[in-house]
């Protein structure tokens, strides 16, 4: 059968959208085996890269081959493969690296999304359809897990840096990062202002990383990590209260449950609660947050919202959205005020 021009387009792009998780794993393909590690320490043939990768070489050739027209990679097996802006970001060894991101993508989250009828159907998460278990049961008793994901979402918080330029905590003593994870966005905001005394609150499994990071960049005695959990309480007294794609993870009830615990906490009318979340266009048509909206339910049953919902749930906790920032990556962030 022969498709005519107007039949030819709407055929490439379900053809486009149904391989699209082909380039998901042909990537992460390349990350498991370290092909950009090998390329960037000389070994740029597929027989080379066959031999550190302990593959084969004729695998190689064809996964390269793909990835080299994706302009992952530049080269080709006869001149010797090169790394190109994308896969120096997929090598382990390097500031800023994207490599545990894929990873999880690949893994966990790949087979997650493979629950996406029974998630779409119930409402409930496809990764605890996948696993027999939620993804925080997941991440506190895996071995390994809780840090890698950590990691894997450090590389998609480049957002991070905007956070101190749009926000001016130049008039704050004291910061708190609830669910601070890794430490990067309390480290990132600490060293843009030298004044502030930061807190980090997260659970007890999560603690080692975000310790490790924050002695490892900011000065000794400007931070204190807590353990804790704020659906019970939170840290009070603070100046400024940061949640970091927090929200998306938690229906409205649980949401002003955790809210009501941050305004409780602010013991000044002065205090102000900075959320970062993807918002979603009321009316609009921005594909990342829709992405990420399913892939919320996918992971933990959660959702983005739009301003609208955000104002929603804020209201019912006694905050109200003071001002809204755009960052990088179709993020938002959202600076709460007390009502």
């Amino acid at each position: 059968m022969t498709l005519t021009l107007t039949q030819q387009e709407p055929a490439r792009t379900v053809v486009d959208i149904v391989t699209g998780t082909w380039r998901t794993q042909a990537l992460y393909a390349a990350v498991a085996l370290r092909l950009p590690d090998h390329i960037a320490h000389g070994h740029t043939t597929s027989a080379a890269l066959a031999a550190e990768a302990d593959a084969d070489p004729d695998g190689i050739i064809r996964l390269m081959r793909l990835l080299t027209a994706l302009e992952v990679f530049g080269g080709d097996d006869r001149t010797g493969y090169e790394l190109t802006p994308v896969s120096q970001l997929l090598r382990g060894d390097v500031a800023g690296s994207m490599r545990d991101m894929c990873l999880m993508y690949g893994e966990e989250f790949h087979r997650a999304w493979g629950s996406a009828v029974t998630a779409v159907r119930t409402g409930h998460a496809g990764f605890e359809d996948a696993f027999g278990r939620t993804l925080h049961e997941y991440l506190a008793s895996e071995p390994g897990a809780g840090s890698k994901f950590l990691r894997a979402m450090n590389a998609g918080s480049i957002f991070f840096s905007d956070v101190p330029r749009a926000y001016d905590f130049s008039g704050c003593r004291t910061v708190t990062d609830l669910a601070g994870g890794s430490g990067m966005l309390l480290s990132t905001v600490l060293r843009a202002y030298p004044q502030l005394h930061g807190v980090l609150l997260d659970r007890e499994h999560m603690l080692p990383v975000a310790q490790h990071h924050l002695e490892t960049t900011v000065d000794p005695g400007r931070y204190e990590v807590v353990a804790g959990d704020f659906f019970e309480s939170v840290p009070p007294g603070s100046d400024a209260y940061l949640l970091s794609r927090i929200l998306q993870d938690w229906d409205d009830s649980a949401c002003i449950t955790l809210l009501t615990n941050v305004r409780r906490a602010m013991t000044s009318d002065s205090a102000r609660l900075l959320i970062i979340e993807r918002t979603i266009p009321e009316g609009g048509t921005a594909v990342l947050p829709l992405l990420f909206d399913l892939h919320l339910l996918m992971m933990a049953g959660g959702r983005e919202r739009t301003l609208s919902g955000y104002k929603s749930v804020l209201d019912g906790a006694g905050l109200r959205v003071e001002s809204v920032h755009e960052l990088a990556l179709e993020t938002s962030l959202l600076v709460a005020a007390p009502s």
